[in-house]
């Protein structure tokens, strides 16, 4: 058991509301940052429980900020936890939020789950996050519940707005110039898709190449086709041309050998 699922079994604090299995995801990319000058940012105060419990987790020497549209919850202040109230979909109000807060190590969407709130707080709070920095966005199964404007495969949601990331992280391979590299394709790592949750890790992608080491051990890296050599190469380019046209239109591929 992670020390974060120890501290919630025994929690000695305030209210705490969270999907049990996450705790060990959060062990896995938040233990290099204990003890440490980190600076954590999670939207969701609720009763400051989970606030107070980050602040048992990562040490004396870490700031704490949090995010609520409840006004009540400014009363969960504390040293070294400060909480602003406002809506995450209000991009002035995290305009202002991100002006008196520091680089962000790790920010937490843990908060109305909404899709307008996920994609805008992402939108607005991502280039924020520092370049080894971590991004969640937690409770992923609103995506598919239409209370929160979700639905599957629904235009919109946080979950399909998500998937596009997965292509911008890929920019690189691209042979269409409607997908180009851009900020995204620079600054990401890897996406880690968990049951409710996405952990975006930060990292410059700047040294893109590919190397090959090693013997070669066979006479061709390709399959022989079985087409005579006089037919191969205008095949080869009628199949090409009409693949072109079927990528053009997202069509399935044409395959031969």
């Amino acid at each position: 058991m992670s020390d974060l699922e120890k501290y919630f079994r025994n929690n000695p604090g305030r209210l705490i509301h969270k999907c049990t299995h996450y705790f060990d995801i959060y062990e896995q990319y938040f233990a290099k940052y204990r003890g440490k000058q980190v600076v954590i940012l999670e939207i969701g105060v609720y009763h400051g429980g989970s606030l107070q419990m980050w602040k048992n987790y990562f040490g004396d020497e870490a700031r704490i900020y949090g995010i609520d549209i409840n006004p009540e919850c400014k009363k969960f202040e504390e040293e070294g936890i400060k909480i602003f109230t406002g809506s995450q979909s209000d991009k002035l109000f995290l305009k202002n939020v991100l002006s008196q807060v520091p680089p962000i190590d790790v920010l937490i969407d843990d908060g109305g789950h909404t899709m307008k709130q996920q994609i805008t707080a992402f939108k607005e709070i991502f280039d924020q996050v520092k370049a080894d920095g971590i991004y969640i966005c937690e409770d992923l199964h609103t995506s598919y519940w239409l209370k929160y404007g979700g639905g599957y495969k629904r235009k919109g949601t946080f979950i399909e707005f998500s998937k596009n990331i997965i292509d911008q992280l890929n920019a690189h391979y691209s042979e269409q110039g409607v997908l180009k590299v851009d900020s995204l394709t620079k600054s990401i790592k890897g996406l880690h898709y968990y049951n409710g949750m996405l952990v975006i890790e930060k990292g410059e992608v700047n040294n893109f190449q590919i190397e090959k080491t090693g013997i070669p051990a066979l006479a061709s890296e390709h399959s022989e086709s079985k087409l005579p050599k006089v037919l191969y190469a205008p095949a080869y380019i009628v199949v090409y041309t009409l693949n072109s046209v079927l990528r053009f239109f997202r069509l399935p591929v044409i395959m031969w050998k």
